[in-house]
C-alpha cells in the first residue's frame, strides 16, 4: 500500500511544480480594438503593471493598469425560447418547462486613456470566471467596478 501510494505522490509532484495558466478565456464583445470582430475567443491576462487581450498567442492590446479609467459590469438576460421550442417538438412537456428557465451572460468593460491613446472594450465571461475577472482588475487598477444597470443615461 505504502509503494502505490509513493508512486501516485510522485506521478503527482510534476504537475504541481510547473505553473498553471493564469488566464481567463473571454469573448470580445466590441469596443475600440482595430481588426477583432465580436465574438471572437481571447484569453485575458493581468498583472501588477498591466493587462493583456491575447489571441493565438499575440498580445491583442495591453494596457498600463495606471490608464485604466473605468471597469464596469452589466448582465444580459434573456429565455431559451429557441431550446424550448426544438425540445416541444420531442416532448411538450420538457419544451414548456424549458420556456419558463432563464439564460444569463455576463459582460465587463473596461475603459483607458494613456497620454492621447483612449480606447475601451466590452468581454463576456464565463459565469464561473467573471467574479474572478473583476476582483482581479479591481485589485490590480485599484478602481471599483461599475454595475452598468444601475448607471443613468442622459441624452
Amino acid at each position: 500500500m505504502k509503494k502505490i501510494v509513493a508512486v501516485i505522490l510522485c506521478a503527482l509532484m510534476p504537475a504541481a511544480i510547473f505553473p498553471s495558466d493564469n488566464s481567463y478565456k473571454v469573448a470580445y464583445d466590441g469596443g475600440s480594438i482595430p481588426g477583432v470582430k465580436a465574438g471572437t475567443g481571447m484569453k485575458l491576462y493581468f498583472d501588477s503593471s498591466e493587462i493583456r487581450l491575447v489571441k493565438d498567442k499575440n498580445d491583442v492590446v495591453v494596457i498600463p493598469v495606471q490608464a485604466v479609467t473605468e471597469i464596469s459590469y452589466g448582465q444580459d438576460v434573456h429565455r431559451r425560447v429557441g431550446a424550448a421550442i426544438g425540445l416541444a417538438i420531442v416532448s411538450f412537456g420538457i419544451g414548456a418547462l424549458m420556456a419558463l428557465t432563464k439564460s444569463k451572460k455576463h459582460y465587463v468593460g473596461l475603459t483607458w486613456a494613456d497620454g492621447d491613446q483612449k480606447g475601451g472594450f466590452a468581454m463576456q465571461c464565463d459565469k464561473n470566471d467573471y467574479r474572478g475577472v473583476l476582483a482581479g482588475l479591481e485589485g490590480v487598477t485599484g478602481k471599483k467596478a461599475v454595475n452598468s444597470e444601475t448607471m443613468t443615461v442622459k441624452n
